[in-house]
């Protein structure tokens, strides 16, 4: 596959697979795959044609079934949610904030607009900058409401996430599938760091066809008991995969799984945040 990084693929080219027997399974496994010399994305930018340019020019086929992981901040990009902190007047809450966790009061400033309310602001020792965890407008609960600095080509320019990561999943969906002819699902994902564990990992913030969470209630486990409350979160679940192939450093915002079984439906990021009634530790 042309201008593609493969993980978990088929055996080595050296032991190829034989033609299995009478009484034989044929073995099934994921493949993923990471889109590799994609442009750089700026605003205006429509990240659907480009994808399909992309993939046409490579002759790099989506196939039924497919699900695309995409990094939020090339959809923020595209969609202009951006900030510049030369534009940005901090108010005298943003000021105080900004002393107490020895942040650039424009960067508190933003963070302060992307939020419900900020939780906790935790000042670290020896002049580093401190914690801002906030509830993010949408719901989530992250660091600095998702208001990232890395992968911006200028210094200036903050990337927020998108207005509405679910309608740009959609949105996306919706042309590839009426390009290649087929059903496939499309999840845009984040990096947040987690609670009582050490560093980050990939989470779904938008969702389209695919379902967020796979509620198994009332089916059985390998030993015939009840499940009650299990619902793996499969969206999570592949948002943290991709980043395996997601490579920061190597521009590859881009992954796609293939060979999952699973049912097109009408589902969102918000289905996978705990409502705050449910919430123990907030």
């Amino acid at each position: 596959m042309p201008n593609a990084t493969s993980l978990l693929t088929s055996a080595p080219a050296s032991k190829p697979a034989s033609e299995p027997t009478s009484g034989q399974k044929t073995p099934t496994g994921l493949n993923v795959f990471r889109l590799e010399g994609l442009p750089h994305f700026k605003t205006g930018d429509r990240l659907a044609d480009l994808l399909i340019a992309h993939l046409d020019h490579h002759d790099i086929a989506l196939v039924n079934g497919d699900i695309l992981v995409i990094a939020h901040k090339v959809v923020s990009k595209c969609e202009g949610a951006l900030r510049r902190l030369s534009e940005v007047t901090p108010t005298q809450s943003a000021l105080d904030l900004a002393e107490s966790v020895r942040k650039d009061p424009r960067k508190v400033q933003i963070i302060i607009d992307q939020s419900k309310r900020i939780l906790r602001a935790v000042r670290r020792p020896e002049q580093q900058e401190g914690v801002l965890i906030a509830e993010h407008k949408r719901g989530y609960i992250c660091a600095n409401a998702a208001v990232d600095e890395s992968n911006s080509d200028d210094p200036d320019i903050l990337i927020t996430l998108p207005d509405d990561p679910d309608a740009s999943a959609k949105a996306i969906a919706d042309q590839l599938e009426a390009h290649f002819g087929i059903t496939l699902g499309v999840i845009i994902s984040d990096t947040f760091g987690r609670p009582w564990r050490l560093g980050q990992t990939n989470v779904a913030i938008g969702v389209a066809n695919v379902p967020a969470l796979n509620l198994m209630a009332g089916e059985t486990d390998a030993y015939g008991r009840p499940l009650t409350v299990t619902a793996p979160a499969l969206a999570d679940e592949l948002a943290a995969a991709s980043g395996l192939l997601m490579d920061k450093s190597a521009q590859t915002p881009v992954i796609v799984f293939r060979g999952l079984d699973w049912q097109a439906t009408d589902s969102s990021g918000q289905d996978l945040i705990r409502a705050q009634q449910e919430d123990l530790f907030r």
